[in-house]
């Protein structure tokens, strides 16, 4: 997990990255603390995504930038392109079988 501190290191974070995921949070959320674990392991099941994470505490422009309502956001980039976005109540299971469908089609794509 890479933590990214300004709006030019999520854009670059994007760019450099095919599979890019997007963690946002804040320091005093209590859900933002509890999902993180759970995404950091369900993310291992899917090497090419690269996890960033953001505080929006630090990063204030984040919410403008990327039209971030409430915590925790969850954003999957593919080529730079928004794909999937979950925000302040995430089922880790549906969560799962989404990033699942885009990536398995995105590999087979690729081969």
């Amino acid at each position: 997990m890479v933590t990214l501190t300004s709006i030019d290191s999520v854009d670059n974070f994007i760019v450099n990255h095919q599979f890019s995921f997007l963690y946002i949070s804040r320091t005093n959320c209590g859900v933002c603390h509890a999902i993180l674990p759970q995404v950091k392991s369900l993310l291992k099941e899917f090497p090419l995504i690269q996890l960033g994470h953001i505080n929006a505490d630090d990063v204030e422009e984040i919410a403008g930038s990327l039209s971030i309502f409430t915590v925790p956001a969850l954003l999957l980039f593919v080529d730079g392109k928004e794909v999937l976005r979950e925000a302040r109540f995430v089922q880790m299971q549906s969560l799962h079988e989404k990033i699942s469908k885009i990536y398995q089609m995105i590999v087979t794509e690729s081969e």
